[in-house]
């Protein structure tokens, strides 16, 4: 199994829009390396459900319900998406300026490469910020 991280402006997609869908869609990627990490993505990955923009953190956590396929909103053919379903919401969403206080996940390409909107997460760092969220 992997770990991931998924972005989403939540005036857009929202936790609560994934809670009340359950599975859904993850459209609208442009972006050649953020396309390459969904297309490695496999049944069963899990991922870290990251809103962006003025928030800024960690809701909670989804799979991968379906693997990479094309994306119908891309004329060029070149973009696909996978689908996800809601597993599990943090007690405590975990902040961006949390996870950059933390020297343990300083090596995460969410501080390295923050425009990324699809990123791998390695096993030592989904453990890290599954215990600062206080997983349910």
């Amino acid at each position: 199994m992997a770990y991931w991280l998924i972005k989403t402006e939540p005036h857009v997609w929202s936790w609560d829009d994934q809670v009340k869908k359950g599975v859904t869609f993850w459209d609208g990627v442009r972006n050649y390396q953020a396309r390459n990490n969904l297309k490695s993505m496999k049944l069963g990955d899990m991922c870290f459900f990251y809103h962006s923009g003025d928030e800024r953190r960690i809701m909670g956590i989804v799979e991968v319900e379906k693997t990479y396929y094309p994306d119908p909103s891309d004329p060029s053919g070149q973009f696909g998406m996978v689908d996800v379903k809601k597993l599990k919401p943090f007690s405590r969403p975990v902040t961006l300026s949390e996870i950059k206080e933390d020297a343990r996940l300083q090596n995460l390409a969410l501080i390295r490469q923050p425009r990324l909107s699809v990123m791998p997460i390695d096993k030592v760092s989904w453990d890290i910020l599954n215990q600062m969220g206080n997983l349910r």
